[in-house]
């Protein structure tokens, strides 16, 4: 049976090598004049900073809960297998490896691309999507020759489960770090620079705008990578958990991960095709790769399903790819800056800043009904032909596109990053003629790709749900149970408390932002006229800070609340925290990140010269919009993906103890 293996060893080898591939491609691309890699290194130096201390701070906790489990392992080996600590550090390991790759590549060829669109858009194109598969390959490649490789050397899905938790351990902290620095720089740069001043885009002049373009990467490249990285191991280990509590045969037990092998090499396939002269081709041809990609993975997975006599999960397999093909359809109708939702905002923006965050909202909130739908209709036809595993095997199946989704997102902050350095180092108007219409379509791709990870993070949580009551023999929620509504009623709570958590970091984070761009402004003598450089350097400590201090509560909010609620509660309690927090968690993510991607390209739909354009009220009323959206779609909602996994992974871990030591606080009240 061993000769099965080698699909995914295969498939994760052939990721690994085209990521290398594309790397020395990238590397070799000229970069531009002196004063564009004097831009470039501060971006690179500022990002390196951020990372250091995001991982010192994941470190500590990697500590902290590798001592637990230790001991845990000593002393219930029957409980927690004794490798579960040696599972938990290589799956922490390799998803920060992932981020730390992802990124050090976005900025690089983030100058690269700059140089590039001096030769026109197919080749800065060409550059740009090149170094984002280097971060979807990485991805994909490490998350499953990891699994893998751990799967083939302890045999036992329930050991893997703390490969599981350790991707999820850096997912939240490289998510929400990522996303509190990011949109707090962000925030802040626009507040004083383009509201206050009226400095356009990108100036050099904005002491903030490094520290914008540092949290493209740490937030939209790294955080999005660690987000994926986590999806797609935990939907391996769900799937294979399921197969194993149903005693299904080893085939089927490892054909998630042929799964994940086939979809690799369709993935590169779909990769090659990314090209086009012509800007309003731009996202036709990014959204093409990703077809194809789709259509030769469903031609692998019906032969490689029929050849292993397991033609009957052929359909889910199908269910999976039309969810991620249908998700970015809807994403795109509420997101592009050319459909009619977009424009309404842009409208409502003429009356004023009020309406326009009305419109807004109410945009994000009607956004939640066919991904919903979309997201029922696939549960309901996987579970109908192949049970509980039929669902795993779907969110397997969408989540086998990985590699060419992260391509696609991380092509958008190393685009957004060369639009800045071409602006910053005075390119010519050429090079941004060709620079700004890749950043808008990268603001479409990553609005997308979260839209792909939400669904993604909700049949991940599902299965994960779905191994939780297997472990804990839990076959009903029954919500007339005083426990189980308890549950219910925390776990629809947490979303929103996490939410405003993270709000609350990103508008500390600009405020300390705006008072050092406005004291700069104040004391340093010649930089409104450009003959000063700003202390951009001190922008990027502060919000580094800001950032990395922040990250605590949603952490220990993530791994302490299902501890606390299935020890003093129970198992029932647990299931029903468990189902409130997907349920709350996905409806929510979508409204924000949806909502605030509209927002954001309202503005950039008025920007080309509609109602007045830059400067115009109606402009500044876009502005303040976007600035309300913007910790909706890159910190609080694609943080809730995060979240949903760590509580649903948390729980899993702990299983097997609470079904022996839990103490229900209302089991003497006989309210069970």
């Amino acid at each position: 049976m061993s000769y099965i293996f080698l699909v995914p060893l295969v498939g994760s080898i052939l990721a690994l090598l085209f990521a290398a591939v594309n790397v020395v491609y990238v590397l070799r691309e000229p970069k531009g004049n002196e004063k564009m890699q004097k831009v470039a290194a501060a971006i690179q130096k500022g990002a390196n900073a951020f990372l250091k201390r995001q991982y010192r701070t994941v470190f500590i906790f990697w500590v902290i809960l590798l001592i637990v489990f230790t001991a845990l392992a000593l002393l219930f080996p029957k409980l927690v297998p004794p490798p579960t600590p040696i599972a938990f550090t290589v799956g922490a390991a390799l998803s920060a490896l992932a981020g730390y790759i992802g990124m050090q590549i976005s900025v690089r060829a983030n100058l690269r691309t700059s140089k590039a669109a001096e030769k026109g858009l197919r080749h800065a194109l060409h550059v740009a999507f090149m170094g984002g598969t280097v971060t979807g390959m990485s991805v994909v490649g490490l998350a499953l020759l990891g699994f893998t490789l751990m799967f083939m050397v302890f045999p036992n899905p329930i050991v893997l489960v703390g490969f599981g938790f350790g991707a999820s351990l850096v997912s939240l902290f490289a998510r929400v770090g990522g996303g509190i620095y990011t949109k707090g720089a962000d925030v802040g740069a626009d507040l004083v620079g383009k509201s206050e001043i009226g400095l356009p885009e990108d100036d050099p002049r904005n002491p903030a705008v490094i520290a914008d373009n540092v949290g493209d990467n740490v937030g939209d490249c790294a955080g999005m990578a660690a987000d994926l990285y986590e999806s797609y191991v935990i939907t391996v280990l769900a799937s294979m958990l399921l197969a194993f509590y149903s005693g299904l045969s080893q085939t089927i037990m490892i054909l998630p991960l042929i799964v994940g092998g086939v979809a690799i090499v369709a993935s590169i396939i779909g990769s090659l095709v990314v090209g086009t002269d012509k800007k309003e081709r731009i996202w036709s041809s990014l959204k093409g790769s990703m077809y194809l990609s789709a259509a030769v993975a469903i031609i692998g997975f019906g032969i490689t399903t029929w050849y292993l006599n397991a033609f009957s999960y052929f359909a889910s397999l199908i269910t999976g790819i039309m969810v991620a093909v249908l998700l970015a359809e809807i994403t795109g109708h509420y997101t592009n800056k050319n459909t009619t939702a977009v424009r309404e905002i842009a409208i409502a923006s003429k009356s004023g800043a009020g309406t326009n965050i009305i419109y807004g909202v109410a945009n994000g909130m009607r956004a939640t009904l066919f991904p919903i739908i979309v997201i029922v209709a696939a549960i309901l036809f996987s579970y109908a032909v192949n049970g509980l595993f039929g669902i795993a095997m779907a969110s397997m199946s969408m989540l086998s596109l990985t590699g060419i989704i992260v391509s696609i997102d991380s092509y958008g902050p190393i685009t957004d990053n060369a639009g800045g350095i071409a602006e910053m180092a005075g390119m010519p108007k050429r090079v941004r003629e060709i620079t700004d219409p890749l950043d808008a379509v990268g603001n479409t791709t990553k609005a997308i790709t979260k839209g792909f990870a939400i669904g993604a993070a909700a049949l991940a949580a599902l299965s994960l749900f779905a191994a939780f009551a297997s472990a804990t023999k839990l076959t009903t929620i029954d919500i007339l149970n005083p426990l189980v509504m308890a549950g219910l009623f925390i776990g629809a709570m947490i979303p929103y408390l996490f939410s405003s958590i993270t709000m609350r970091a990103v508008g500390s984070a600009a405020s300390k932002i705006v008072e050092e761009v406005r004291r700069q402004f104040k004391t340093i003598k010649g930089l409104m006229n450009g003959t000063t450089d700003p202390d951009y350097a001190k922008a990027v400590d502060i919000t580094t800070k800001a950032a990395i201090s922040s990250l605590a509560a949603p952490a220990l909010l993530g791994i302490g609340s299902p501890i606390a609620v299935g020890l003093l509660l129970g198992a029932d309690a647990l299931g029903g925290m468990l189902a409130g927090v997907i349920i709350s968690g996905l409806v929510l993510a979508l409204m924000m990140t949806t909502g605030g991607a509209a927002w954001d390209n309202a503005k950039k739909y008025i920007e080309e010269g509609r109602f007045g354009g830059k400067g115009s009220d109606t402009h500044k009323a876009a502005v303040v919009g976007d600035t309300v959206g913007d910790p909706f779609k890159d910190t609080a909602g694609p943080g809730l993906n995060p979240l949903i996994k760590v509580i649903n992974m948390v729980s899993l871990l702990i299983a097997p103890i609470i079904i022996v030591y839990s103490l229900p606080l209302l089991m003497n009240l006989k309210l069970m």
